[in-house]
């Protein structure tokens, strides 16, 4: 055991569960089983020391100048590494290198361009839970974007031992990482269980029980924030969310190695005074990616996002998340939006500033951190220089929330003249190579510029200095490895004496060699001016970055500031761009939407192709529509789209609308497709189940309900008995009942407008042509007659034979006879008992008999508004619907 490997077992020993990069030169090395690991992930070569001994040690390692990539790698792979560095120089170390951990990289816990997503938060979590006994009551949540330095606190209760809040407020935040005490890995299992099958790529990190133990954590927040009491972020009363916290920033500490001056509050995560969203609604909606492969584009927010700056983008998303409740609040964004849409000119001003401004936050954080390089000073630089025209643009915009934006945006004038001064423009990335620091800047650093530069220049001078001094006319300097400097004099130039400083060091045939105190000195200055050079811009630049981060309050105010108006700019181009309005929003209880559009669909189809439509909700006369029509025809859409424009308006963005009215809604639930979640032992009907239910127990009068397809996943019966029972639930809940959308296949469901007077039944139209059917994709008045599912089959391109059959056996089941193989069957009879109601009659009893579908076609036909072609094509249909029942 060399005295090498016994220094790194020993770092290795204080950093478990990382694998450990030990700088040796030029690269960062690796041993035993990290080196197993990491040549694994990175496919690189494994090798060892000792090879052929006994003791043979496997090794493997990376170049430090492109350690980005290989981290990037390990990262994203799920492994936590420690950066090991030699922190003293090796031609003064007695014995081997002093070397420490400087940081720590995990999942959740860098700042390094390329492992983070520009445009979303890295966030890093930790939990900590609250019992009773052996009773879980709520779990702590705490969240901390170490980028940008965003710090939230949080508690979820825990309900008949669920964890339906924890996981929403967890898959809202989509953390890398997760901390946890060990004490609490078993009794919180089940739910990082599940969170690994909603996350699949989240860390899992054990922390000791100390850390996350309350003293300790509340101590760890005050003497970080500089304050006595937690009361003024709001929190003091959460004690599971601050244990949480606490250990989470201990955790930051501890894996960064320094002041984290840019974490300057702690913000309280709260659902209060914010539209609410839940998981499944989340992903139905597609609000920040797909539903199916979960990607960015084809998304509400891909729609929406024409930011640009990273800060922006990243407030867009959380406001998607985070819809506002307050009018006031929704009226000042629409506003300020309003005015970025009419007046184009300040809108395409502002984009012209913003497109300059790189990510100061993220700039901030690594400048504080110690990890910002002369690249990063110089895209601040390039930021700093947009700010004095954007605030001014700012401030001259009429809307009181533009302006108080710009009154929140410090230019940071001083700032950037320090790094104007300072830094060179062409500096090198790499800080131990010259470059870095203006001319001008250091009185030091410029003379030994000048000996680098002009140093033979100097010599020179000091020879003709010599000659004149000395009398010596022919005196001349050379220069060789053994004596450097001298002077020469021939033989025949010795006429007298030699003053008294020249000092002889060599004698040749013809001539003699002397050097000067002075020339000696000069000649010192020349040859350790480059080492000398190197050490000082080192430290200026690492004084100049000190000055900066102390700074890092001011830069963090204006970066959010640059946020909110890039915020503002994208919704009013959005809006511009593609045709969207206004909306007015109310304190009332109606939902009017004239003329809506899928904001993501109408994107993907040529302009115009798109048809928009009318919805009308209401507390009164219409707060239930049963939407029927085929499948393909466009229900799912139009249930969407009314959600997506609800949403858009609660954030102060426009909507794609020709007009729209829309009311204060506190949760937004949807009940969308088929899909079952195997990872979690849960069939497709049981999803459904588990979203309905949650539906019931927590909608209000003031909440927008979206039920695609409700009891489709189990028998007829007892899907259409589900159906209509929680139709019925959601049309009279608390005697006020909840605005709500719901398309299904059930036709038997459209008899409930008759018995609810808040109960409407629409249909998406379609026309019937020569066997096939034409989508008009329209929201029209009344229910659909058919369901066109064989029709739809044959669009599909389901052989001709099968869709031939399937119509036969259709005719049959309608007539009540289904006799495949030309005899009764068994099921054939069990049919015909229920149709006299021999068995469950009660199942039947409950709807309305086949032949109210013909009273139901008469009862919405106005004669006298008929043409005689509607009227001929309406026998038709008579007709039709009466050879059906036989």
């Amino acid at each position: 055991m060399t005295p090498m490997l016994r220094q790194y077992l020993e770092i290795k020993e204080q950093h478990p569960g990382t694998i450990l990069f030990y700088r040796m030169g030029d690269f960062y090395e690796m041993f035993f089983e990290d080196a197993e690991k990491a040549s694994r992930v990175l496919g690189i070569t494994l090798t060892s020391r000792n090879k052929g001994d006994e003791n043979e040690v496997p090794m493997c390692g990376v170049p430090y100048h492109a350690v980005s990539g290989y981290l990037s790698k390990l990262v994203q792979a799920g492994f936590r590494v420690a950066i090991c560095e030699q922190v003293e120089d090796p031609k003064q170390a007695k014995g081997i290198v002093r070397r420490e951990v400087v940081r720590v990289v995990s999942p959740g816990v860098t700042t390094d361009e390329q492992l983070l997503d520009a445009k979303s938060n890295t966030f890093v979590c930790a939990l900590a839970a609250a019992r009773k006994g052996q009773k879980l009551l709520a779990v702590g949540l705490s969240f901390l974007d170490v980028s940008t330095g965003n710090f939230l606190i949080s508690e979820a209760p825990i309900n008949e031992g669920r964890f339906d809040l924890v996981e929403d407020e967890i898959t809202r935040m989509q953390p890398a990482e997760i901390l946890l005490a060990e004490e609490e890995a078993e009794p919180l299992a089940a739910l990082t269980e599940s969170l690994k099958t909603l996350l699949p790529s989240l860390c899992l990190t054990l922390r000791p029980d100390s850390s996350f133990e309350g003293h300790a954590a509340r101590s760890t927040l005050l003497e970080h924030f500089r304050i006595s009491s937690l009361a003024g972020f709001g929190c003091e009363g959460l004690d599971s969310g601050i244990r949480a916290a606490g250990g989470l920033l201990a955790y930051i500490q501890e894996t960064q190695k320094t002041e984290l001056t840019f974490i300057r509050q702690l913000r309280l995560l709260t659902r209060s005074g914010f539209l609410i969203i839940d998981e499944s609604s989340r992903r139905n909606l597609e609000l920040t990616e797909t539903l199916i492969g979960g990607k960015r584009a084809g998304s509400l927010l891909s729609v929406l996002d024409l930011t640009s700056t990273p800060m922006g983008a990243r407030l867009l998303r959380q406001r998607l998340l985070f819809p506002l409740q307050d009018k006031a609040r929704i009226e000042q964004r629409l506003n300020a939006v309003d005015n970025l849409v009419s007046d184009s000119l300040r809108r395409q001003e502002m984009q012209e500033q913003l497109k300059g401004i790189y990510d100061m936050e993220r700039l901030c954080s690594r400048l504080v951190l110690g990890h910002g390089n002369a690249r990063d000073m110089a895209a601040l630089k390039c930021s700093l220089a947009c700010l004095p025209e954007l605030k001014k643009l700012l401030l001259n915009a009429p809307p009181v929330l533009l302006q108080e934006i710009g009154l929140e945006l410090d230019p940071l004038f001083d700032l950037h003249d320090l790094i104007h001064r300072a830094i060179r423009d062409d500096a090198p990335v790499t800080l131990r190579e010259g470059g870095l620091i203006r001319e001008g800047f250091h009185a030091g650093l410029d003379e030994l510029l000048r000996l680098l530069r002009d140093g033979k220049q100097l010599v020179a001078e000091l020879e003709a200095k010599e000659r004149q001094r000395s009398g010596i006319a022919k005196l001349k300097v050379g220069y060789n490895r053994v004596f450097g400097y001298y002077f020469e004099i021939s033989r025949a130039q010795q006429k007298g004496e030699l003053p008294d400083y020249f000092i002889r060091k060599q004698t040749l045939a013809n001539a003699e060699r002397f050097i000067t105190p002075e020339l000696k000195e000069l000649e010192e200055k020349i040859a350790t001016a480059e080492e000398k050079r190197l050490l000082l811009e080192y430290d200026l630049f690492i004084q100049i970055r000190e000055q900066i981060a102390a700074q890092s309050e001011r830069l963090l105010q204006t970066a959010h500031a640059v946020a909110r108006a890039d915020f503002l700019v994208s919704l009013a181009e959005a809006a511009a761009r593609y045709h969207y309005t206004k909306p007015q929003v109310s304190t009332g209880d109606a939902l009017c939407i004239v003329e809506g559009r899928h904001p993501v669909i109408e994107r993907s189809m040529d302009a115009g192709r798109f048809v928009p439509n009318d919805v009308l909700l209401d507390q009164e006369a219409q707060e239930l529509l049963i939407i029927t029509g085929p499948n393909m025809a466009g229900k799912s859409t139009v249930l969407r789209q009314i959600a997506l424009i609800v949403l858009m308006a609660h954030i102060g963005s426009f909507v794609p609308a020709a007009q729209a009215e829309i009311c204060l809604i506190d949760r937004i639930f949807t009940r969308v497709g088929a899909m079952d979640d195997l990872r979690r032992g849960q069939s497709t009907f049981m999803v459904e189940m588990n979203e309905t239910a949650n539906i019931l127990n927590n909608a209000t009068e003031r909440s927008l309900v979206i039920l695609d397809e409700i009891g489709r996943g189990t028998s007829t019966y007892d899907g259409l008995a589900i159906a209509w029972a929680v139709a019925e639930e959601l049309a009279d809940k608390n005697g006020r009942g909840v605005k709500t959308m719901f398309a299904t296949h059930y036709h038997e469901l459209t008899d409930l407008a008759t018995t609810h007077p808040r109960i409407r039944n629409y249909s998406i139209a379609v026309r019937e042509h020569k066997g096939s059917i034409i989508f008009l994709h329209k929201l029209v008045k009344g229910a659909a007659s058919r369901s066109y599912g064989i029709q739809v089959a044959a669009l599909a391109g389901v052989p001709k034979q099968v869709v031939q059959r399937a119509q036969e056996i259709l005719t049959n089941i309608e007539r009540g006879e289904f006799t495949p193989t030309g005899e009764p069957t068994i099921a054939v009879s069990a049919r015909k008992e229920r149709k006299q109601g021999q068995q469950h009659p009660c199942q039947l009893s409950l709807f309305a008999p086949k032949e109210d579908c013909l009273r139901q076609l008469l009862k919405d036909v106005d004669p006298d508004e008929l043409s005689p072609k509607q009227a001929h094509e309406l026998i038709y249909e008579l007709v039709e619907e009466a050879m059906k029942r036989g």
